[in-house]
């Protein structure tokens, strides 16, 4: 059996597992893909603590990170997203706020090497990350290569603080179904807190359908970040209505302004 195979097999394996406890608990029930309650309105304070407000770009220069970090606070999103290197600064102006500072890992590629990404890991979270994303090994992902994948991940748990959390990137657009199912299968078993759809950089990003079987496939007690492409607030809770707890937003203030807009107060 080559690699391709064997990722199907434990895919339709997974699959099959979920489906039998779906209809051993009904469509309403764990293994249902679609969550127990939806959430036609949200007060904007309220749809706030769901987003990481994000700022990715290679170009961004200082005064932006100075608008995000005001943007964070005055609007009181759940954390502040940017890359290792904008880490120091983010989180010295965020200082005493109560906003979390959260740093990219390996981003936007993820095909560097496992110590490299542990070491940007470790040096973000001295430098006051409180949350890591990282982006997973896609090459190694869609060679089969299934002990990088998982150790890759464990690597940079290692590094975590006890308090830190891990979400990883599994850049859903580039994914088959099965090796979406794996990616999930791989980070829960790894140890990360969340799953998260995608970095923006491949040419696609959040889907209510990936958020569906993401959830799915990770149960309620792990976390699901939709990030890519979330500009509206009609598509911010159509994600949430299909599990995720947690956006990724560089549209952050756009997507509370549709909330206000809305009048859900």
């Amino acid at each position: 059996m080559d690699q391709k195979e064997l990722i199907d097999k434990i895919a339709k394996e997974v699959m099959q597992r979920l489906t039998e406890k779906s209809l051993e608990k009904g469509t309403a029930g764990q293994g249902s893909a679609q969550p127990q309650s939806r959430v036609p309105r949200m007060a904007p304070a309220e749809l706030a603590g769901y987003i990481d407000h994000t700022l990715l770009k290679p170009d961004a220069i200082e005064s932006q990170f100075e608008l995000l970090c005001a943007e964070a606070v005055k609007y009181k999103f759940k954390s502040v997203c940017v890359n290792s290197s904008w880490v120091p600064y983010v989180a010295k102006k965020l200082r005493g706020t109560g906003i979390i500072v959260c740093s990219v890992i390996g981003f936007p590629l993820g095909g560097m090497d496992t110590r490299s990404k542990a070491f940007e890991a470790r040096s973000a979270i001295a430098s006051g990350a409180a949350e890591l994303d990282m982006v997973i090994n896609v090459g190694a992902l869609k060679s089969g290569n299934l002990k990088l994948v998982e150790e890759d991940i464990r690597a940079i748990k290692r590094a975590c603080r006890s308090t830190t959390i891990l979400k990883v990137i599994l850049e859903t657009g580039l994914l088959t179904e099965a090796e979406k199912i794996m990616a999930c299968e791989i980070s829960k078993t790894a140890g990360a807190d969340f799953v998260k759809t995608s970095t923006g950089f491949a040419g696609s990003g959040a889907t209510v359908e990936d958020i569906a079987l993401m959830r799915r496939i990770v149960g309620p007690a792990m976390g699901v970040k939709a990030s890519g492409g979330i500009r509206t607030f009609e598509q911010a809770i159509a994600l949430i209505n299909a599990g995720a707890n947690r956006l990724g937003c560089g549209a952050s203030v756009a997507v509370i302004s549709g909330a206000e807009a809305q009048g859900n107060y």
